[in-house]
């Protein structure tokens, strides 16, 4: 018995093989074992195979992410694996879906053409109540490479995300994740 097998382990282990036939000999030949017999009263049962689940492929370096395929450039190009991870700088203050409320900040689904600082029942700061713009991608842009300065005064207590191409992605996962819907054509 190996050292790094458990008992019950190995005694599936041997069970699995013998079940399968084991050995590369021929089926119509029985396999001649040396093994003790397995009292099959006592032996842990092989454990249910599970499926085997292919991960999407991911997109090759360069090449946009499909879940972003549907959104305005430069969105369509962003990296979807970058704004998912990304956005775990933000998911301890804000929610993205739809009736989930508030936390620390408030939530985000629906921002792409709102107001700013118009949720309700959502504290804002004086800054972002007297604020007058809509968000759009290029407002976020802006807000997330330095919140103090974009909009002095807000209580927002984040640095910002520095990489350009890090926060392409999180816009992109954001327009995805808060229901985003293209403007209509003028």
């Amino acid at each position: 018995m190996s050292p790094f097998l458990k008992p019950a382990t190995a005694i599936a282990a041997f069970a699995l093989i013998v079940a399968c036939g084991g050995s590369s000999t021929d089926a119509a030949t029985p396999a001649a074992s040396t093994e003790t017999p397995v009292d099959t009263a006592v032996a842990a049962p092989a454990p249910a195979a599970t499926p085997v689940v292919t991960p999407a492929a991911a997109p090759a370096p360069g090449e946009p992410s499909p879940e972003f395929a549907a959104l305005p450039a430069p969105y369509n190009t962003a990296d979807y694996a970058r704004g998912k991870r990304t956005f775990k700088l933000c998911q301890s203050c804000h929610l993205t879906a739809e009736g989930a409320g508030n936390l620390v900040g408030p939530n985000l689904h629906g921002m792409f053409g709102r107001e700013a600082g118009s949720v309700e029942g959502f504290a804002y700061s004086d800054a972002l109540e007297e604020a007058d713009f809509v968000w759009e991608p290029v407002h976020l842009d802006e807000w997330l490479t330095n919140p103090r300065a974009f909009l002095p005064g807000n209580r927002m207590s984040f640095a910002g995300v520095r990489k350009p191409e890090d926060r392409l992605g999180l816009i992109a996962y954001l327009m995805v994740e808060t229901g985003y819907t293209s403007p209509p054509a003028e």
